[in-house]
């Protein structure tokens, strides 16, 4: 069935959701404290991990060489126009106040972030986007089924920090992952190796700055208003890289 990777994924971020709120319950404060700190490590070396894998080469001799930093800067420079034009950042909130409306969660005052942070966490990164792409053109939901495992356990230690609106999380995961999964055979032929590298590379930067946002929250990154910067990305893989 295609399109299943998409809702398994959904349904373990909802499953570790509840989990968490379950085991959260009996964590003290101080231990929620210190897993939230925990989380944003992770996220941080998860985020730095998948840029500079991209980004540094073997060069002659075996020394590491750096390639694909101007395409970073412009992709970012770019994309944070863009984004604060679109003002992507706001609109998700507003449907972030808008779920914590009608699920009557009014009184929980970490609702947004939770949502918000969750939710650019588990959709930004190759691993959505080739997912996605492969369940729909191959029928093979395996990559999202081991991103299925990956989100859950990570959902599991977020929600028990951060509360019930990490689970709201699975929505945009389902638009997101579901939409590519529909349009694979339209992305198909732009999916290039060097598209997917353009992609882990930008993506990394995006993530890392989720784990920034955790760790220090009065030093806000609208990471929302970056994600054009991933379009840049894929447009430059396309005209430059292959045109180099």
């Amino acid at each position: 069935m295609t399109g299943i990777g998409s809702l398994v994924n959904a349904g373990a971020i909802v499953t570790g959701g509840l989990i968490g709120l379950a085991v959260g319950s009996f964590i003290s404060k101080r231990v929620q404290a210190t897993l939230v700190s925990g989380m944003a490590v992770g996220t941080l070396f998860i985020g730095a991990g998948s840029t500079f894998s991209k980004m540094l080469v073997s060069g002659e001799g075996g020394s590491l060489e750096s390639r694909g930093a101007l395409m970073l800067v412009i992709s970012l420079a770019v994309g944070a126009v863009a984004g604060e034009l679109l003002d992507i950042d706001g609109k998700m909130e507003r449907f972030g106040e808008w779920l914590k409306r009608v699920s009557h969660n009014e009184r929980d005052g970490s609702f947004l972030d939770a949502f918000v942070t969750a939710s650019l966490t588990f959709c930004i990164g190759a691993m959505a986007i080739l997912g996605a792409l492969e369940d729909g053109l191959k029928g093979d939901p395996s990559l999202l089924y081991l991103k299925s495992v990956m989100d859950g356990i990570f959902t599991i230690a977020l929600t028990a920090s951060l509360g019930k609106g990490v689970l709201f999380s699975a929505i945009p995961i389902l638009l997101f992952q579901g939409s590519i999964t529909l349009a694979s055979s339209l992305l198909r032929p732009i999916m290039t190796p060097e598209v997917l590298d353009a992609i882990s590379l930008v993506g990394g930067v995006l993530i890392f700055c989720v784990g920034w946002n955790i760790l220090w929250h009065e030093k806000k990154i609208r990471v929302a208003n970056l994600l054009p910067a991933l379009v840049v990305a894929v447009v430059w893989a396309l005209v430059v890289t292959r045109g180099a």
